[in-house]
């Protein structure tokens, strides 16, 4: 059921993100459309507590509600952002909005990018970190916690690549091309 529900949840974010930004920009109706992609966390705030339950009812922590915290985790690190994205393409497509400005490729600015990045990242993992050991917590010591444990360890594997990849922008700066003679 879990597994199910967060199938649910995915489809459900997109059907809302683009019925709001159809009611912002194809039915001119912005405060209406920013009323639905508002509806998005309820959509998270379901799933917390469906498996807050399942766990209740005494079903044994899986890997479906360790992944049940990393997606609530990853809605609320990066879902802004891609609602920022979908919103800066749907606006230049349909309602003459400007280009959507593309992540800078060279030096510092390319760093600076990859650090914000990174820090969505580690958003999206830390939350997940902490759902995980919370519902570690709600199980106690009488159920078996491995999966979760193992999620936390994926999670901090994501935070250390991300910020490798930022370090590696730091440390070793993409150079423009320099004119070819």
């Amino acid at each position: 059921m879990i597994v199910t529900l967060i199938v649910a949840c995915e489809i459900a974010f997109w059907a809302l993100l683009a019925a709001g930004l159809a009611l912002r920009y194809g039915a001119r109706k912005p405060r209406l459309g920013a009323g639905v992609l508002l509806c998005e966390p309820v959509l998270e705030l379901v799933l917390l507590a469906v498996t807050a339950v399942d766990l209740k009812n005494g079903a044994e922590p899986d890997w479906k509600h360790g992944l049940a915290a990393v997606y609530i985790g990853f809605t609320v690190g990066l879902g802004h952002s891609t609602i920022k994205w979908a919103d800066a393409r749907v606006a230049h497509r349909f309602a003459g909005g400007p280009p959507p400005v593309k992540p800078p490729k060279y030096g510092k600015a390319r760093a600076v990018h990859e650090w914000k990045v990174a820090a969505r990242w580690t958003v999206a993992a830390a939350t997940a970190l902490a759902l995980l050991q919370a519902a570690v917590w709600y199980v106690g010591g009488d159920g078996d916690v491995s999966s979760l444990r193992s999620w936390q360890r994926t999670m901090l594997l994501v935070i250390g690549i991300n910020l490798v990849i930022a370090a590696s922008y730091t440390v070793f700066p993409k150079r423009e091309p320099g004119p070819s003679s």
